[in-house]
């Protein structure tokens, strides 16, 4: 059998997740995060868009994870992420999470905007 390491050249991958916390790119991070090809910043959940709509050129696709079970976004949202034209998947956040290290590996330009479980 054959192995290939997976690389991530674009950002780091997302290592674990916890009640309260991700561990990215070996980093221990508490509360809310917004992944970016080339940035990170914590997030405040569904009513913080600023920071996603000023850098919509840099992605494709953003995947919501919306905690431990999958629900849905304020229209609000929704509307704003349309009209920037960014793609939105909703997800539990578990599976925001591979999901966004999958596509990562890939060299794809996605987002990910994460409450923790």
């Amino acid at each position: 059998m054959r192995l290939t390491e997976i690389t991530y050249d674009i950002a780091p991958p997302i290592d674990g997740y916890g009640p309260g916390f991700f561990r990215i790119g070996g980093e221990v991070v508490q509360g809310g995060q917004l992944l970016l090809p080339t940035e990170r910043f914590a997030w405040g959940g569904f009513d913080d868009r600023d920071t996603i709509l000023s850098r919509a050129n840099l992605l494709d696709v953003l995947f919501i994870g919306t905690g431990p079970e999958i629900t849905h976004i304020p229209k609000a949202l929704r509307d704003a992420l349309d009209e920037v034209e960014i793609g939105v998947e909703l997800m539990a956040t578990p599976t925001a999470c591979r999901t966004y290290n999958v596509l990562l590996s890939e060299g794809r330009r996605i987002g990910a905007a994460l409450i923790p479980v």
